[in-house]
């Protein structure tokens, strides 16, 4: 995976990365439209530590995009009024289908994590014929903690 090339200073370690992708609630996904046009919505999400793993609906404009053109830009981030607590991370790459469409429980060794992991964050994990898995191994990672700047 391609290095960090600019703001080293103020990049995230893998150990930071991995604790602020795995305690943060909520993601923004950008996928690309009909046509190239940009698309961007907010969705929960869990990190495995190599994956990042997106419970989308299935009808909706981000599974329509993600079907047709898999490239997507994942943005968490996490901050507030103070730039020196601007912290966030990044990740490029294509998004894959995993599992059954839509998820109705079909027994999938490959999700028994990500819906553990799910379960644990955001309290329960169901199955509810509307929501299906999308598994981002990204290409890229770009993460930024303005605080370092203090040091």
């Amino acid at each position: 995976m391609p290095g960090q090339r600019r703001g080293t200073a103020i990049a995230m370690s893998e150990e930071e990365r991995d604790t602020f992708l795995r305690t943060q609630p909520v993601c923004r996904v950008a996928t690309v439209g009909r046509g190239g046009h940009p698309h961007n919505g907010a969705l929960w999400f869990v990190w495995d530590g190599t994956a990042l793993w997106l419970n989308s609906l299935t009808r909706s404009q981000r599974w329509t995009d993600v079907t047709r053109d898999p490239r997507v830009s994942v943005l968490v981030d996490d901050g507030g009024l103070d730039f020196l607590r601007l912290r966030g991370v990044e990740l490029l790459g294509s998004a894959q289908v995993v599992g059954e469409v839509p998820r109705k429980g079909e027994s999938v060794d490959e999700l028994a994590p990500p819906e553990r992991l799910f379960a644990e964050k955001y309290g329960a994990f169901r199955y509810d014929g509307r929501h299906a898995w999308l598994r981002l191994r990204p290409e890229k990672i770009v993460s930024w903690d303005f605080s370092k700047l203090r040091t």
